[in-house]
């Protein structure tokens, strides 16, 4: 049996996994644990990154038992778009407000596809806006600004 590495989706994305909850228990050491009824700053971390790990090791043995190829291609328009669209979002968030920062985002993040339907997009933006402000806004009560001079 030949172990196939580099075009192993199921590995890499399982390794990937792996780096994240452990990174997160790494940075979560110094935080005080607590239990599961008195939960300190470092629960939450350290048991998400410990079942971030097991999910990890799950996937990764899964593709390096099947061995399911990567058949993807770069796409340069994706590369570009998506960090931009998260970078604008974050600096909207500061001076436009929650509504205008989540439209350019999700437009963003829409146009970095091949896909991109305009009427969609607008539809899935009025919904996911509205859903978001009625969750982060009304419900959790988060003092995110909808719309700055408003």
């Amino acid at each position: 049996m030949k172990l196939m590495l580099w075009g192993n989706r199921d590995f890499w994305g399982g390794l990937m996994l792996i780096v994240i909850g452990a990174a997160a228990m790494f940075i979560a050491r110094g935080y005080r644990f607590g239990s599961t009824f008195r939960m300190g700053p470092g629960y939450f971390p350290m048991v998400l990154g410990a079942i971030l790990v097991l999910f990890g090791v799950y996937v990764m043995v899964k593709g390096l038992l099947q061995a399911e190829r990567i058949q993807a291609t770069w796409s340069p328009r994706a590369l570009v778009l998506l960090p931009l669209s998260l970078l604008f979002f974050g600096i909207l968030m500061q001076y436009a407000g929650f509504v205008p920062a989540l439209a350019v985002l999700i437009f963003g993040s829409a146009a970095s596809g091949k896909e991109f339907r305009l009427v969609e997009v607008c539809l899935l933006t009025v919904l996911l806006i509205v859903f978001s402000v009625a969750l982060f806004v009304w419900g959790l009560g988060l003092p995110y600004p909808l719309v700055i001079g408003f």
